[in-house]
């Protein structure tokens, strides 16, 4: 029972955490992208999987059940808590696994391992965040779950399940088949070390797995058996992938990002950001169970398959120079169930109670500040620089453009049909397109050249302004030049250091004034 209620607090701990005003923070490049490719899902009931980029079909998918439960059949009709509440989901059943990982002795391993995951900043930032990290973390964990209670059982069931989860890491994120390369790895580094499972391994289990794995990526990557080239299409990504990660020319970082990240950030501007102890407590965790001290009866197969599947991860993601911090949760959360087992293991190695409960009282207190940092860094410092996890994130002035656009429509006769042209090289404008997705007339354009007519109001990346100017007053009809002018009162970004400008028609501003 005890075990239940713990359970059950740390479960509402981490939906408050995750689920709190989840429009408050400006929508990411990446989310907002997303969002478009479910509005062509939503309206059009149109998606193709790209090999090229965004990544697996299941985000997408998925989010149709909160779109038709609140009964969002548009792309503007869709809000930011619509999407992000399926990242929520994920990461709160992945704590779920996570307590469904150890059994019996094991229970109060997989109470702390659950509420670390669920106080973690990083987790807790990213279970708010419209792109695929949290859902392949979570059905990674699922894959290992089910493979462990299969090898103890040899249940046919369990296998079915890891074949589910396989399936569904495929068709999330291509970086699946690092985890799936570290699995492997472990398992057999398991056998080397002269352990087994109790139950007995059938093939007809395993080919029936790989069938289902099959079956299931196949199922999203055809779009539903509507887009055979899918299928392929799934395999040729890893060309763009592979060279992507050996060959990075944008987010490339240094072999200890990940670990720097996790472990101290600080800047003069703003507070200190640490997970550290959680790192430590993995490392004498990992220390621990290779000198088999203090585990109890704790399952030793699974926790050496933990310690070789984490380094494996680390390693792996610490040596490809392509680095976003949301890939770190992927070994980060074999981390946290090594340090869960660690905090076990030191209180099993420390005879005095006086002792033990010193150690306890400091642990509260390493949970009560993770807690506090998992809050402000998703509730206040959601897009602050400083913010170890904020990565390339639009500033709150995206909000501002959004408002400032709607306010000029309402001051002509056109409305929302009134045409903008927003004009940045490389077609690095986004978000915009989520921000403003209810106007009928946006046009979207990487060169002032695509630009053919003149518009009441155009945005644009500071570079173009006097390209810009030229090309407005030549293309605008004779005797019908307008001057335009400036749209913003003040300094303007899409992130920070990204400026950008608005441009109104003087007779639109005078209406406007």
């Amino acid at each position: 029972m005890r075990f239940w209620i713990a359970a059950i607090a740390i479960l509402i701990l981490a939906v408050a955490l995750r689920a709190w005003r989840l429009d408050i923070r400006p929508m990411h490049c990446d989310e907002a992208v997303h969002a478009y490719k479910l509005g062509q899902l939503l309206e059009e009931n149109y998606y193709r999987y790209d090999p090229q980029e965004y990544h697996g079909p299941t985000l997408n998918y998925f989010t149709l059940i909160p779109a038709w439960f609140a009964g969002q059949n548009t792309y503007i009709s869709l809000t930011e808590t619509t999407l992000r509440i399926v990242p929520v989901f994920f990461g709160v059943l992945l704590i779920v696994l996570t307590m469904l990982l150890f059994g019996g002795p094991g229970k109060p391993a997989a109470l702390i391992a659950a509420a670390i995951t669920a106080i973690s900043p990083a987790f807790v930032f990213y279970s708010r965040y419209y792109i695929q990290e949290v859902l392949l973390v979570c059905f990674t964990m699922g894959l290992i779950l089910a493979g462990y209670k299969y090898a103890k059982s040899g249940g046919a069931a369990w296998a079915i399940l890891a074949g589910v989860f396989a399936g569904l890491c495929f068709a999330t994120k291509e970086t699946c088949i690092i985890a799936f390369g570290a699995i492997l790895v472990a398992i057999l580094l398991v056998r080397l070390r002269g352990t087994k499972a109790s139950g007995k391994i059938k093939i007809v289990h395993l080919a029936a797995a790989l069938v289902i794995a099959l079956f299931v990526a196949g199922l999203f990557f055809s779009s539903f058996f509507t887009n055979t080239a899918g299928l392929l299409d799934s395999l040729r990504a890893y060309a763009t992938y592979f060279d992507r990660a050996g060959a990075a020319r944008h987010h490339v970082h240094p072999w200890y990002y990940y670990l720097q990240t996790l472990v101290y950030t600080k800047s003069s501007a703003g507070p200190p950001w640490t997970e550290g102890l959680v790192v430590i407590s993995a490392i004498i965790g990992m220390v621990l169970i290779v000198a088999r001290k203090g585990l109890g009866k704790l399952d030793l197969r699974l926790l050496d398959f933990l310690v070789y599947y984490t380094v494996i991860m680390l390693v792996i993601y610490s040596a490809i120079p392509y680095k976003t911090p949301w890939c770190l949760l992927g070994f980060y959360h074999g981390m946290i169930i090594l340090a869960a087992v660690g905090v076990i293991a030191i209180l099993n190695l420390i005879a005095r109670k006086s002792a033990r409960l010193i150690v306890v009282i400091f642990l509260l207190a390493v949970a009560t500040d993770l807690g506090l940092q998992a809050f402000t860094a998703s509730a206040i410092s959601y897009a602050d620089i400083n913010n170890p996890y904020v990565y390339s994130q639009p500033t709150d002035d995206v909000l501002k453009i959004a408002e400032r656009v709607e306010l000029v429509s309402r001051a002509n006769p056109a409305g929302n049909k009134m045409p903008v042209y927003v004009v940045c090289t490389g077609g690095d404008y986004w978000p915009m397109p989520w921000y403003l997705r209810s106007f009928e007339n946006v046009g979207w354009f990487d060169d002032v050249n695509q630009i053919i007519a003149p518009a009441p109001v155009v945005i644009a990346a500071p570079a173009l302004e006097s390209q810009l100017i030229t090309r407005l007053f030549d293309i605008s009809p004779p005797g019908q030049k307008n001057l335009y002018v400036p749209l913003f009162d003040n300094y303007v970004s899409l992130r920070p250091g990204v400026e950008i400008r608005g441009y109104i028609t003087k007779d639109l501003a005078d209406k406007f004034r």
